[in-house]
């Protein structure tokens, strides 16, 4: 089997996770990277054996080179949308982080140069690679909750908490992310939603700062923020099933809990970050009669992210890979929550 030569961009901490990955599936060789840190682009570039001419300050030189077979980006938000139009330009396959872009208007132009030039993309919503949310999405296929009629998906963190004492970092400077835990936590949640449900009808939505100002670790002084801490919203799905959403970053206890219950007329499902690798199934055995059950998830569930890509590089069309349409149908729902909350209204989505 052949292996593919990446470029990789964004060498801070993620990179490393990414590099693993890659490596795990024994296809892929890292023969490029990029990043704006001189000293990140040195250590890594060390780290991995990489020639001094692959090493790039420029990531569209990294996308340009034609020994780079495929791109794979992690990065912060606010260069999404340049690196996707530099691949989609170079006509190279790519795998790039959520939220889409930093915001909408970014996305729109994105989607015009797709369809003139379609490319091989994957955006890097990893939750679908759970596999109690993949066990989830098969029995809800198979019918086994009978009609869902509501659900609840949360994502919890607690590092941004106040007895944290979290400093001032990139991801509360707006305009780099545009959003804060909306789109860092919040696109996962949407995801989600739409990986088991379908498309969005409408929503309405609420974001909050919680914690108004922090300090900055450059300066001793205090930063205002401008981003979110907390959200929440309610959702109709194309399907006529409604559901409750929230996320936080100041949750404590929270390390990082991303789950969903789903109610159906046959039962209710929960699945969650926490216990991956099962499923806890509650029905009715007769009226009045709860039956309680753990269900642990097959292996057919067990799939990996960067198998997924491999398999799109491979020209194959996996199943519940998250491709290029579903990062810009997330971004609409983001930008829907962003204008719901600016006019206090419902705001409905385009189907």
């Amino acid at each position: 089997m052949n292996k593919y030569r990446i470029g990789l961009i964004g060498l801070g901490g993620m990179a490393q996770s990414h590099i693993r990955w890659l490596a795990a599936e024994g296809r892929f060789d890292v023969i490029a990277v990029s990043d704006v840190n001189e000293e990140a682009l040195a250590g890594v570039g060390d780290q991995l054996g990489i020639q001094t001419d692959k090493r790039y300050a420029d990531f569209v030189r990294l996308i340009a080179d034609p020994d780079v077979d495929a791109v794979v980006s992690v990065t912060p938000n606010h260069v999404h949308a340049a690196i996707m139009q530099a691949c989609l330009e170079a006509g190279k396959p790519f795998l790039g982080e959520k939220p889409f872009t930093r915001v909408f208007e970014e996305a729109a132009p994105l989607l015009a140069l797709y369809e003139r030039r379609p490319s091989a993309g994957m955006i890097g919503f990893s939750y679908r690679y759970t596999p109690a949310f993949r066990y989830a999405r098969e029995l809800l296929r198979e019918g086994k909750l009978g009609k869902v009629r509501s659900f609840s998906i949360q994502y919890l963190q607690s590092w941004g908490a106040a007895s944290h004492d979290t400093p001032y970092i990139w991801r509360f400077n707006k305009d780099i992310t545009g959003t804060g835990t909306l789109g860092d936590l919040g696109s996962h949640m949407i995801d989600l939603a739409r990986f088991l449900f379908g498309e969005f009808r409408e929503l309405s939505a609420q974001l909050e700062t919680l914690i108004p100002e922090r300090p900055d670790p450059a300066t001793g002084g205090m930063v205002r923020i401008e981003v979110d801490d907390f959200v929440s919203f309610q959702a109709r799905m194309a399907d006529g099933a409604v559901g409750i959403f929230q996320s936080s970053r100041n949750a404590i206890g929270s390390g990082n809990q991303h789950e969903a219950s789903i109610y159906g007329d046959a039962g209710t499902l929960h699945a969650s970050t926490l216990n991956p690798d099962q499923l806890i199934w509650i029905r009715e055995e007769a009226p009045g009669q709860l039956a309680r059950a753990v269900i642990d998830v097959p292996e057919r569930c067990k799939v990996s992210q960067y198998a997924d890509f491999l398999a799109m590089l491979d020209g194959a069309a996996p199943d519940g890979l998250p491709g290029f349409m579903d990062g810009y149908r997330n971004q609409e729902v983001l930008d829907a929550i962003i204008r719901s909350n600016a006019e206090k209204r419902t705001v409905s989505l385009s189907l």
